[in-house]
């Protein structure tokens, strides 16, 4: 009997929530669509915007996969590892992997503290023997390239969006006097989280922050149901971006003001 009972549970959830996915922030149209992409002058789409996949936390940390090490290693890094600090006004090298360009609120957000420095997180193409060579570099290239830019520190984010539908049982009805009214079919609830490293560019010590994740719903109709989305994708980033920026500020901005 409890057995039946689990089951029949489990089944009414499974009609309950119509589908769950989970996309990138830079990847972060209708799941059922492809990676959104730009639009060109001719109408066509320019391959160079399209999404390619997110950068390695490891690359970009400078973490080798493979590297044998020894308790010497260790006990030298842990000697010579210092805090990372984010001093008021500072230039900071932003990377939001997977984009080609940070999002607006994020930039916004970080230029109330710091300079902004926008940069690719676009992955590099290549094989994967290609890969396992260039991409063992990329860390160093990063921070180079963040040197050039004047900028002390580099600031990468990832975030991942998570939504289920929820199935209503009342559709659009024929009794409706109003043309073009139509009753919710769908509750969308969604969540989004966030991480996010700092690399000290001299150094290369880093830090990861994990900011709380924040969560919404929405109701919705078939129609415009891809708008309504993507204005709660809109909103769900501008409350993660603003708390994260005053996370990041609070943590290591007075950190770098008390040395």
């Amino acid at each position: 009997m409890k057995i039946r009972n689990f089951l029949a549970a489990l089944a009414a959830g499974a009609a309950l929530v119509g589908c769950v996915s989970t996309r990138s922030i830079s990847n972060s149209g209708q799941p059922e669509s492809d990676a959104a992409t730009y639009p060109t002058r001719d109408g066509g789409s320019d391959p160079a915007f399209a999404y390619r996949g997110e950068l390695s936390e490891f690359d970009v940390l400078g973490v080798s996969r493979d590297q044998t090490a020894f308790d010497e290693d260790i006990q030298q890094a842990l000697a010579s590892a210092k805090s990372v600090r984010l001093k008021f006004r500072s230039t900071v090298l932003l990377i939001q992997s997977g984009a080609l360009f940070p999002d607006n609120s994020m930039v916004d957000g970080l230029s109330q503290h710091y300079r902004v420095v926008s940069f690719s997180g676009v992955p590099p193409r290549g094989t994967a023997a290609d890969d396992a060579i260039g991409n063992s570099n990329l860390s160093k290239s990063l921070r180079l390239a963040a040197a050039r830019a004047g900028a002390e520190t580099i600031v990468c984010y990832w975030g991942i969006l998570e939504s289920a539908r929820e199935k209503i049982a009342t559709k659009t009805v024929s009794w409706v006097p109003v043309v073009g009214w139509f009753v919710p079919d769908e509750r969308q609830h969604m969540r989004i989280r966030l991480k996010l490293a700092l690399i000290d560019v001299r150094t290369g010590n880093w830090s990861v922050l994990s900011p709380p994740a924040f969560d919404s719903k929405a109701l919705t109709v078939s129609p415009r149901r891809a708008v309504a989305d993507q204005k709660l994708v809109e909103r769900l980033k501008q409350r993660a971006y603003s708390a994260a920026v005053q996370e990041l500020v609070n943590e290591y901005g007075n950190l770098a003001s008390t040395q």
